[in-house]
């Protein structure tokens, strides 16, 4: 971020988030095939009958398109008659739907990462990026944009960004922020700590199996691998539809971060879990180029 900095002089430039969601799986997986083996539900028609008749908060599903499985996650809190629905309504749909459980509870990781403020809340900064009127911007979470609408580069600075479009929930959970100084010096690259940096040359589409990096201020910069795409999250906040899930940990403070490729390929921003970088856990990430494509920006 150059002069915008903070801390040890820069401020991360890491992707827009959309809240943390880390999951610690039990090693308990129930499959509907074991109820319904002759029938198989498209993932089409698995994810309408479970936001029809399972999305309690609490719960999530994605889609894996090279096996065209669905995994249906629930966390501690899906329990008694809740829990009941959803074994009933995932035995329903046959063989390709599979039910696991997770530790944890599923939670938005509002005060973000290290990098931007507002209202007493901190948020990650995401990929920097250029709007369509070649005004310089960045990507953050859009759950982050409810502390306020200026944002600072440092806790209690002056303010440096407005938020100019934000969704969250619905579809998507991602926010576009105008710098308030149109000469601002915002490079298209993500602080990996350490005086390493890894220059972001495009926005590309998560892959099921690919391996991938986020950088947070909590965490600092963590790996693992895409394992589903198309999912939807049912945070006490309400549903967000269209995530990436992956196995990369986070925690709180890291909302926001970037879910990047070391090849200079931006992925996702992060959004929302309830695991650890101790335990591990699974997190939900906003596809970078659906939230280009909708606020109308571009890697710059």
């Amino acid at each position: 971020m150059g002069k915008h900095h903070n801390g040890n002089g820069r401020a991360k430039a890491i992707a827009a988030s959309v809240g943390l969601l880390a999951v610690a799986i039990t090693a308990t997986t129930f499959t509907a095939s074991q109820a319904a083996q002759d029938a198989r539900a498209t993932p089409a028609q698995a994810t309408e009958t479970l936001r029809q008749k399972a999305s309690a908060p609490g719960t999530a599903w994605a889609v894996d398109p090279t096996t065209n499985e669905v995994l249906v996650t629930a966390d501690s809190t899906v329990t008694g008659a809740r829990w009941d629905n959803l074994v009933s309504t995932v035995e329903s749909m046959g063989a390709g739907v599979k039910l696991q459980r997770t530790s944890g509870t599923f939670r938005l990781f509002a005060e973000g990462g290290d990098g931007i403020f507002a209202g007493g809340s901190r948020c990650s900064l995401g990929f920097n990026v250029v709007t369509d009127d070649n005004r310089p911007a960045f990507l953050t979470a859009g759950h982050c944009t409810a502390a306020g609408r200026q944002f600072s580069l440092s806790a209690g600075g002056r303010a440096a960004a407005t938020v100019v479009d934000s969704t969250f929930p619905g579809n998507g959970d991602f926010a576009l922020l105008t710098y308030n100084n149109r000469n601002a010096d915002a490079p298209s690259e993500v602080d990996t700590g350490n005086g390493g940096t890894v220059q972001i040359r495009r926005a590309a589409e998560a892959q099921v199996g690919r391996q991938v990096q986020r950088m947070g201020s909590t965490t600092g910069l963590r790996s693992g691998r895409v394992t589903g795409l198309n999912a939807t999250v049912n945070y006490p906040e309400g549903r967000v539809t269209g995530l990436i899930q992956t196995t990369v940990c986070a925690e709180g403070g890291d909302s926001g971060g970037p879910l990047f490729a070391r090849n200079g390929d931006a992925i996702g921003l992060t959004s929302g879990g309830s695991g650890d970088c101790r335990s591990g856990g699974v997190t939900f990430f906003q596809p970078v180029t659906k939230a280009l494509a909708a606020v109308g920006a571009r890697i710059g």
